[in-house]
């Protein structure tokens, strides 16, 4: 089974290894096909493509981007990207404005529950300034000793309900699956058991996606339980989308599953490298 990971983030978006790291620690793992994407930057790929080059691992262009779909954030990426073209660039910086106003808004609402300077603090682990996140802020309150972990800080102060967290209007599922495709690429719904979808919903969301042009899903990912595998992958073969495999590695430590590290797709699925020349 081909060891393909086409889900990483670097220092670009969230991550805390620069791409070059990324790649390394990607090939000394073991993965032969690895894919950087990051989330709504595409910066990162001319470091990541000559690493893995220098490697003898062969990089897949990609970038995750974060679109609002019925009033949720879902993440949708794209792999096999031309990261020149200009309206995917067009499109990228504009899903990355209002990161700066809506991270001093989720800092000042830390504040008010007793968490002082976190827009300061969070900006401290930030590579890029335009990107700067909810991870960002939940690594500033694990230095602090306030949790452990960053699925402890996520569940008591980042999401929706709790007094860190402030929503961001980012782009739609037509825009993000338009970019990738006039990019050249292939447009993938990442980890879609994340995101607390009913059937009903779930079912909405895979065929607006299909009908716009959309072709896979992750199946096997970090942010999966292993039945979550089995599920989506039958959700792949039922939709008629090819599946994907990715770690969705950030840093050592921090992210489930590191890079090169999950187990194969299931045999009942195609996978989205099947028709690749690698």
């Amino acid at each position: 089974m081909l060891n393909a990971d086409l889900h990483s983030h670097s220092t670009v978006s969230d991550g805390l290894l620069r791409p070059a790291e990324v790649a390394a620690r990607a090939s000394a793992n073991g993965v032969q096909v690895w894919a950087l994407t990051d989330h709504d930057e595409v910066s990162g790929l001319a470091e990541a493509r000559e690493a893995a080059a220098a490697l003898g691992m062969k990089h897949i262009p990609g970038v995750e981007i974060s679109i609002t779909w019925a009033g949720v954030t879902v993440h949708i990426v794209g792999l096999r990207i031309d990261e020149t073209n200009e309206d995917l660039v067009k499109g990228l910086a504009l899903t990355r404005s209002g990161r700066e106003r809506r991270a001093r808004e989720m800092a000042q609402q830390l504040a008010n529950a007793g968490i002082p300077d976190a827009f300061e603090g969070a900006l401290k682990f930030v590579g890029n300034p335009d990107l700067i996140s909810r991870t960002h802020f939940a690594r500033y309150i694990i230095e602090l000793g306030i949790q452990d972990d960053i699925g402890g800080v996520f569940r008591n102060y980042l999401t929706e309900g709790k007094p860190g967290y402030v929503p961001h209007r980012w782009a739609t599922l037509k825009e993000a699956v338009s970019w990738i495709r006039g990019a050249g690429g292939i447009a993938i719904v990442a980890h879609p058991g994340r995101y607390g979808f009913t059937d009903l919903q779930l079912d909405a969301l895979l065929n607006e996606f299909k009908q716009l042009g959309g072709v896979g899903v992750e199946v096997v990912t970090g942010s999966h339980t292993v039945d979550e595998y089995d599920q989506f992958a039958k959700v792949a073969r039922n939709y008629g989308l090819l599946a994907s495999r990715g770690s969705d590695f950030h840093a050592p430590g921090e992210s489930n599953v590191d890079l090169g590290k999950l187990p194969p797709l299931p045999a009942t699925v195609v996978p989205v490298w099947h028709n690749w020349q690698l």
